[in-house]
């Protein structure tokens, strides 16, 4: 018997300054002021944008990119096992042989696909065969991203930057294409192994519509090689 090979992506939904009110917070004692660029960009999702409102919008850009035969290959296999709208961060669960299909369709989707969206990106930010890879990696994220926080208000920015950039190692000369390939190896996971607890670890009961509060158990910390 075969067995489907399945592609779990991390996605952040990311917005530009727009200098509104959410580019600045209160201090207490100064009024507002300004909020770090890389929490800016991370800002709450659209209350109104739902799983199968992301689903339909995805589709409808493979739609447009593919045709027919693109927006067929996605339909029965495109799935949402995860939806964060404060972190605006969600999970995608598709086959692996039509993952590309999926991730230029997010790299096109240039608005929340709702009614008067705000435009934004949407990042990749890690491709796994199980959704235990995906998950260590959104845990990571978010810790990171508090730290680097908690650093920048310090007044130490450097160590904030440090802490949200994470280097991969050149090898051999150090060319342009040996560190694209690096790049690329750091975003996609090529475990075809089965999740340890399947892929319930994000799904509610019923497995649409309500946010998911992440367990933040154990050490998430991701290795260098997870293959």
């Amino acid at each position: 018997m075969v067995r489907v090979k399945e592609r779990y992506l991390l996605v952040n939904i990311l917005y530009p300054r727009d200098g509104t009110t959410l580019d600045k917070a209160s201090d207490g004692k100064d009024g507002n002021k300004e909020i770090p660029e890389f929490v800016a960009i991370r800002q709450a999702t659209q209350s109104d944008l739902t799983r199968q409102l992301l689903v339909r919008g995805i589709k409808a850009e493979a739609q447009a990119l593919f045709g027919d035969c693109g927006a067929g290959a996605i339909e029965r296999t495109l799935s949402v096992k995860y939806f964060s709208l404060p972190t605006s961060t969600f999970i995608l669960r598709i086959t692996r042989e039509h993952l590309r299909y999926v991730w230029t369709a997010l790299t096109f989707m240039r608005s929340v696909p709702v009614r008067n969206g705000r435009p934004c990106i949407f990042r990749v930010a890690r491709v796994g065969g199980t959704i235990r890879k995906v998950e260590e990696e959104a845990i990571r994220q978010a810790r990171t991203l508090i730290l680097a926080t908690k650093a920048y208000m310090a007044g130490n920015k450097t160590s904030a930057f440090e802490l949200l950039t994470r280097s991969t190692k050149a090898k051999g000369k150090g060319s342009a294409m040996t560190r694209r390939k690096d790049f690329v190896a750091d975003i996609v996971s090529d475990d075809d192994g089965e999740d340890d607890n399947g892929d319930e670890d994000f799904e509610d009961g019923n497995g649409d519509g309500n946010d998911d509060e992440m367990d933040d158990d154990g050490d998430a910390h991701l290795n260098g090689d997870e293959d």
